[in-house]
């Protein structure tokens, strides 16, 4: 029994996989607890379209992101923060700081975005 899967399932396959199982625990476990579908020609035409859409969404958000970091490259931000005698600042600077500095540079970057290496 050809079924396509709503969710990831343990041992058995990752969301959106077709996979091949046992008519008896597709029919009496997968398809009712909602975790499959039978996989028809209508179905998988369906999914492929599906996951053409999605993988066209994930590559503009990365061109997106690719095109942002080349405007960011070279850019240096002065965030004022209080510090010691010694140099080191108190406190920490933080996603919403850096999103601020770079509002004021022109660039509208949502903080969420934002990530820090460690």
């Amino acid at each position: 029994m050809e079924l396509i899967l709503k969710q990831d399932i343990k041992n058995l396959g990752e969301k959106d996989d077709i996979v091949n199982v046992k008519p008896g625990y597709g029919r009496n476990y997968l398809i009712p607890q909602g975790f499959a579908a039978m996989a028809t020609s209508s179905a998988k035409k369906v999914l492929a379209e599906n996951l053409k859409q999605a993988q066209f969404k994930q590559d503009k958000i990365k061109n997106d992101a690719t095109a942002i970091a080349e405007k960011l490259e070279g850019i240096t931000l002065s965030i004022g923060a209080k510090a010691g005698e010694s140099g080191k600042i108190f406190g920490s600077v933080n996603t919403i700081q850096i999103a601020d500095a770079l509002k004021k540079e022109g660039f509208d970057v949502d903080r969420r975005r934002i990530t820090f290496e460690t």
